[in-house]
């Protein structure tokens, strides 16, 4: 028996964003070769250590953080790094404006997705708020639309009197 199941949308807002990106392993090896300054700009002390596959994916991490995030404009390189839990599950781990512009989106989870195979890495990432900031910013938005019906209310009347 075949059987089916949809899997719609959340329609309360409670994801933020989606971030996805791909690197070339050999490319970025070969950018790192050509210009040692890029492997201190893109990665941090400890991401500097891994095995080429492991760092294009932390790059594409980073790139995905990015996205799923609105890509704040003065968001660093350096402002993301990607830890592993006990199990090795990679998560990551922010700071300067990446932080700075989770927190101001209410993110309280990211959930991190690497892969590499043959000579792609890739990032997904899933920008997450909790159900309370969702429920706050949902009041908000409703106090929001509440007040612009009345100051166009309000705007509407004053028209028609001085007509």
């Amino acid at each position: 028996m075949d059987s089916s199941r949809a899997f719609p949308p959340r329609a309360d807002a409670r994801i933020v964003g989606v971030g996805i990106d791909v690197v070339g392993i050999a490319r970025l090896s070969e950018m790192l070769e050509r210009t040692p300054a890029l492997l201190d700009r893109l990665l941090t002390p400890g991401e500097r250590r891994l095995s080429p596959a492991s760092r294009a994916a932390r790059v594409a991490a980073k790139e995905a953080v990015g996205k799923a995030l609105g890509s704040p404009g003065d968001y660093s390189w350096q402002d993301v790094t990607v830890e592993r839990t006990e199990a090795g599950r990679p998560y990551p781990v922010l700071s300067g404006a990446a932080l700075a512009s989770a927190e101001s989106r209410g993110v309280a989870h990211l959930h991190l997705s690497l892969s590499h195979d043959a000579d792609i890495a890739t990032a997904v990432v899933v920008a997450e708020r909790t159900a309370e900031s969702t429920a706050a910013e949902k009041t908000a938005d409703e106090s929001a639309a509440v007040e612009s019906t009345a100051a166009e209310s309000t705007a509407a009347e004053s028209t028609e009197e001085s007509s």
